[in-house]
């Protein structure tokens, strides 16, 4: 008689998910979902704030501004927290923290008030994103990257790109204060859920005798002065400003203390020592350069379509939507794509998809709407995710689990970073070209021109009525339009400098190493 023996278990690789970790996973990106969305969800409504606050017009930039700081410094501080307190402690008191800075947000009653509750919006809830990464990479065994690397991709791209959009329909359908408001349920959601589902890791309390208070007031004076100079800089001269030279002084300061603790202490507050990664340093770099791809277009189409074309944030909104459903559409794509491609061609396809679309939108005019800025955007959303997803694999997925909370928050660190400095960069060009086009068409436009004077006297023409100024009115269109075109011309420098940015990436990528295997397969319950 022949025995048969029992089958064999599957392979880990064709084991399902774990339904409890996935519907935690679930939950904690959306938590890091509302944490991102609400870096750019103002940005379309601060006109709005800044009346209902009464606010003048150097304050009410501090509404965004203030958040960015504060997140800025906790992101790189979540790794150790997350350590110290575990990724359930952390995450459900940074959800906790962030729903009731949205309440107070929503409540406020002075400009004051705002930028204390965003600021503290800002660093309690930047705990969040991190984490959802380090969870993404550590609780699940590599064979499911294709499903957990595209979604967490998707919504570290989709909210700061659908931000100003969903800023502008909440603006214009309610009142500013729903900016904050909406939080309130799904924060209250996270909060429970996670507190009650996540048991992914234990505490490590005894970190807290080594906790270093020095490293982290040099590091918050590193960052926050960093993020301030880079965010104020372009406005006000740069180092012409005395505000903004104090502000340098205490980050360049700052920066010796933080490099110097990060160095020799035992436990620093940020262990630098995951950049001597390979793998990890040249996916920080390009999460850096992606960064300023992602915050740079998401920036520069609304203002183009605000100040030049006149739309209301309705419109700019609905102008934009190609590109948040080209990355919902091509997320699951890239899952696939990623398992059967090299990274490294997908980084390339996607800088190149980058590089495409400024390059058309280069040749950028005055009348540019929908139809023309279309393929731009359907190249933006799916080069996005054809970079994101690669990206996160080659930097976080071969890292063994013990530095993955740590790498997370630098990792998340470089793409905010990356979006800070593009931003710097994109303003101060934009600048100084409208300037320089502006001297060249004034040149252009004269009294000895023939085609300036035909054009001043059909407005004048045109403007002609009883008791109206013809003469005056025809001068300043004249004067609106030259203003108007040398702008343009700023936008279409500014695209063409960030095409030769995304198409040096691209070219750069084969000489990546490809990555190896993970370091530790994902799974475990702690």
């Amino acid at each position: 008689m022949t025995t048969t023996a029992p089958p064999a278990a599957p392979p880990a690789a064709a084991q399902g998910f774990d339904r409890r970790k996935l519907f935690a996973f679930l939950c904690m990106v959306f938590g890091m979902f509302m944490a991102i969305l609400d870096i750019q969800i103002v940005s379309a409504s601060l006109a709005d704030i800044q009346a209902g606050l009464s606010a003048s017009a150097d304050e009410i930039p501090w509404v965004q501004t203030s958040y960015l700081i504060a997140e800025v410094i906790m992101i790189p501080l979540s790794g150790f927290l997350s350590r110290l307190l575990s990724t359930r402690w952390l995450f459900s008191v940074s959800a906790a923290g962030f729903t009731l800075m949205s309440l107070m947000c929503a409540t406020a009653t002075n400009i004051e008030q705002m930028i204390v509750w965003r600021a503290l919006q800002g660093f309690i809830g930047g705990g969040m994103i991190p984490s959802v990464f380090a969870a993404a990479f550590t609780i699940f065994p590599p064979s499911k990257r294709a499903f957990v690397s595209p979604m967490i991709g998707l919504v570290a791209t989709l909210a700061p790109t659908i931000g100003p959009t969903v800023g502008g329909y909440l603006t214009d359908l309610f009142s500013w204060h729903w900016l904050f408001l909406i939080n309130i349920v799904p924060g209250i959601f996270v909060t429970i859920s996670t507190w009650t589902l996540v048991d992914f890791d234990e505490p490590n309390f005894a970190l807290f005798d080594h906790f270093d208070w020095l490293g982290l007031a040099s590091m918050a004076g590193f960052l926050g002065c960093l993020e301030y100079v880079l965010e104020e800089g372009p406005a006000n001269d740069w180092f012409q400003d005395e505000a903004i030279l104090i502000a340098a002084a205490i980050c360049a300061v700052s920066a010796l203390v933080f490099f110097w603790r990060a160095l020799t202490r035992l436990e620093p507050i940020v262990d630098l020592r995951a950049f001597t990664d390979r793998n990890f340093a040249v996916g920080s770099l390009c999460s850096f350069v992606m960064g300023i791809g992602l915050y740079g277009l998401t920036y520069l189409y609304p203002v183009y379509l605000g100040r030049v074309r006149g739309y209301s944030a309705l419109q700019i909104g609905e102008t934009m939507f190609v590109t948040g459903l080209c990355m919902f559409l091509t997320a699951p794509i890239a899952g696939r794509l990623s398992q059967k491609l090299d990274p490294r061609v997908m980084m390339a396809m996607g800088f190149t998809g980058f590089a495409a679309g400024t390059w058309i939108v280069s040749g950028i005019t005055h009348d540019w709407d929908f139809w023309e800025l279309l393929l731009p955007q359907i190249l933006r959303g799916v080069s996005l995710m054809m970079c994101m997803v690669p990206i996160n694999n080659i930097a976080l997925g071969t890292l063994h689990p013990s530095r993955m909370k740590n790498a997370s928050g630098l990792f998340n660190l470089t793409r905010n970073l990356g979006g800070a400095v593009g931003l710097a960069i994109i303003n101060t060009t934009m600048n100084d070209r409208w300037d320089l086009h502006l001297e060249r068409l004034r040149e252009a436009v004269t009294w000895s021109s023939t085609a300036a004077l035909e054009r001043l006297d059909a407005l004048t023409r045109g403007f002609q009525a009883p008791g109206v100024d013809a003469a005056t009115m025809a001068l300043k269109a004249v004067a609106q339009t030259v203003r108007r075109e040398a702008l343009v011309m700023a936008f279409g420098d500014v695209f063409l400098l960030l095409t030769f940015l995304f198409l040096a990436l691209a070219l750069a990528t084969p000489f990546i190493r490809k990555p190896g295997r993970p370091a530790g397969a994902g799974g475990g319950g702690h």
